[in-house]
């Protein structure tokens, strides 16, 4: 039905139904949480990224589970899977939930937890001036900054995207940085 609420924002193969959405919810927190608690922001990152649900459904699924005991919350956020949670991801995922469905929610998921791990350790922000926008990008490591750098840009888009970049590849840059910093040139 167009302009559905609950099928809006959601690509063919998605999951529409709320009951599919919870069992989706229980196999992710199971399969993925186990390595690092994954928080509503990287749920609704990886969910709503991939457009496998509805945002109404996930929300909606997410205090489902808290309040009929199939997911915990700690007090940093990170969603937990009970042993009733799991006995829904395990008995009823295979059997109701696309294999596609699962390993791109898994896939999502995993790099929203990067991300966040990511934009944790490399701090970056944008700042309109009278001449453009200024990113600001610093590296801190144990209470420390370790890294700075500030770049103009000309546009909102383009120092969104540099601020993006720097979140991703950080440690990269910094390591180019100081690479090219340390090496002797030509005239030494």
């Amino acid at each position: 039905m167009a302009g559905n609420a609950f099928t809006f924002g959601v690509k063919p193969g998605g999951l529409t139904e709320n009951t599919e959405v919870r069992i989706l919810l229980c196999y992710l927190i199971k399969t993925v949480a186990p390595m690092a608690p994954l928080t509503r922001a990287e749920i609704e990152q990886a969910l709503l990224g991939e457009q496998l649900v509805n945002y109404f459904e996930l929300s909606a699924g997410l205090a489902d589970l808290e309040e009929n005991g199939l997911a915990t919350v700690d007090e940093a956020g990170g969603y937990s899977i009970t042993p009733k949670g799991l006995a829904v991801a395990d008995e009823l995922s295979i059997d109701l939930l696309p294999r596609t469905v699962r390993e791109a929610a898994v896939r999502a998921a995993v790099r929203a937890q990067q991300w966040a791990r990511k934009a944790s350790q490399h701090k970056a922000e944008v700042e309109k001036t009278g001449d453009g926008y200024v990113v600001r990008c610093s590296i801190s490591e144990m209470g420390s900054r370790l890294f700075g750098l500030e770049v103009l840009l000309p546009d909102a888009m383009t120092a969104e995207m540099a601020k993006n970049a720097f979140i991703e590849h950080g440690s990269d840059i910094y390591a180019q940085v100081l690479g090219a910093l340390a090496t002797p040139g030509e005239n030494d």
